[in-house]
């Protein structure tokens, strides 16, 4: 029997992409969001950045899937009048010692198939003539987009082809049988094939209500970012990022030029006192606890003690994050710097402390849970869509348009 009916719970850009997608091969789509709008915690809150893929092991699912997903969401955007831009990113090595990490990562974009080049210090200077570099990654086919504006628009197309669409309603419970799946919301019922569960911050719980025992924990870390003051933003023409650190768990700051012309810089990364806390004064007791009574968070954070540390200092003194800041920039100072909000990523930490470094989609009869779709996965939504609906095989009409 074709699995023809499929409930949605998760309104961000994942969810919404694999909505649009299920929707248009001929499904019966209900998406559940709990909030009162698309896109309000990860996908709302997060750089706007169009990724390349450099940084993704060669093979794995972020690196196959982003490097896709640039070209469809870039293709997304034009077919949709919504606005973006192509601006490219400088990855810069500021130092020497930092060259071997910097050709490594050139090695791997090469693998990936993704045009990037190395430059020199001046020529990385045409590119940004403030930055800091004695060389650099160029990746051209980087870009800036607004996250929100797509997943509106996939909201407006899902429904556009019959999908019913129910914001404000939380799932409370979810029954599955052998031949059905029914999730029990605010304000009622529906019964489908087919569970997907795109709930980011809240997945490994919607697993859990489901009967699943997830692979991995959702503990949230907090990313917090500062904004260049409207007479400083000529430090910044594009994006720039740092060599990534292999022996950390996060990226770094780094500056992005936003689509309104306004320049961020960030994030940090703290543990989140609430799976939605954008501030320090956000604390949700259940969630704390859940976080640091994690056997798996408890091993991440003894291994990088010094570095917890410090990414905290750097949240509560805007001296030390201009610092980090102006090795990329040099320039830049504590005065040219305001605050400009947070978002709050769902990091799955496996129990032995590892982090999940790749998207992690966990499947059961009649369920397909997205417990790990951390940066890249905006970029990739369109990508993530087609594979889940690959996977999950629904055996649905053929498609009527199809990317």
């Amino acid at each position: 029997m074709a699995l023809t009916r499929v409930v949605i719970i998760g309104g961000g850009i994942v969810g919404l992409a694999v909505a649009e997608r299920l929707s248009r091969r001929g499904a019966h789509v209900t998406v559940i969001e709990k909030e009162q709008r698309w896109a309000a915690h990860q996908t709302g809150h997060n750089s706007g950045v169009i990724h390349a893929g450099p940084y993704y092991k060669p093979g794995s699912l972020k690196a196959t899937l982003c490097t896709a997903g640039n070209t469809s969401m870039f293709r997304f955007a034009e077919e949709n009048g919504i606005a973006h831009v192509r601006s490219g990113k400088l990855i810069v090595a500021v130092d020497n010692r930092e060259i071997p990490r910097l050709r490594a990562l050139a090695d791997r974009a090469q693998a990936n198939g993704i045009a990037a080049r190395l430059v020199s210090g001046s020529e990385a200077r045409e590119f940004e003539p403030h930055v800091a570099a004695v060389e650099a990654l160029r990746v051209e086919s980087t870009g800036i987009i607004d996250y929100t504006a797509v997943s509106t628009t996939l909201a407006r197309l899902a429904e556009a082809q019959g999908a019913e669409m129910l914001l404000g309603t939380a799932a409370r419970d979810i029954r599955v049988t052998d031949r059905s799946v029914t999730v029990v919301h605010d304000s009622g019922s529906v019964t489908a094939d087919l569970l997907i569960n795109c709930a980011g911050l809240q997945s490994d719980r919607i697993a859990q209500l489901a009967g699943l025992r997830p692979e991995a924990r959702i503990v949230p870390f907090r990313g917090e970012y500062y904004e260049l003051t409207a007479d400083r933003r000529d430090l910044v023409r594009g994006l720039i990022y740092p060599v990534p650190d292999p022996d950390l768990p996060f990226l770094g700051v780094h500056f992005t030029r936003m689509i309104d012309g306004s320049v961020h810089a960030g994030p940090n990364a703290v543990l989140a006192l609430a799976r939605e806390g954008y501030s320090w004064g956000q604390i949700n007791v259940r969630d704390t606890l859940d976080a640091v009574t994690y056997p798996g968070f408890l091993k991440l954070a003894g291994k990088n003690v010094v570095t917890g540390g410090q990414e905290i200092a750097r949240s509560l003194s805007k001296r030390l994050f201009a610092a980090s800041l102006a090795r990329l920039v040099p320039e830049l100072t504590g005065a040219d710097i305001v605050r400009a909000g947070a978002g709050v990523r769902a990091q799955a930490i496996l129990p032995d402390g590892s982090l999940a470094d790749d998207f992690l989609i966990q499947t059961a009869p009649r369920q397909v849970h997205v417990l790990n779709a951390p940066s890249p996965a905006a970029t990739s939504a369109l990508e993530i869509a087609r594979h889940i609906v690959a996977q999950a095989d629904l055996g649905l009409d053929a498609p009527r348009t199809l990317p």
